[in-house]
């Protein structure tokens, strides 16, 4: 028996920065050294998390900084420029949410 499978690429198509970040898509070998982005949605209490995700991220794992922007609500896509931003100065970008 097949199955479909419909995949939803979540990747907002109108930036530039989209495909900087399609391009740019190498594997990192470890996160030592790194700078992580976050892109706080604005929900409540990603805040909490991204505090206790950036100390995690630090201490254990060696990150060398977290840089965090934030959505001003959560039906709009990031900003072009905090898009161009993160994918300028981070090696890895999350997005997240948190309620």
């Amino acid at each position: 028996m097949s199955a479909t499978v419909l995949l939803h690429d979540p990747r907002p198509v109108h930036l530039e920065a989209t495909e900087a970040i399609v391009q740019a898509g190498n594997a990192l070998t470890g996160l030592a050294g790194k700078v992580v982005g976050f892109i706080d949605n604005s929900k409540p209490n990603f805040n909490h998390l991204l505090d206790d995700l950036a100390e995690i991220l630090t201490t254990r794992y060696g990150v060398k900084s977290v840089l965090t922007r934030r959505k001003p609500i959560t039906t709009v896509p990031a900003g072009d420029e905090a898009i161009a931003e993160l994918v300028r100065d981070c090696d890895l970008v999350i997005t997240g949410s948190g309620d």
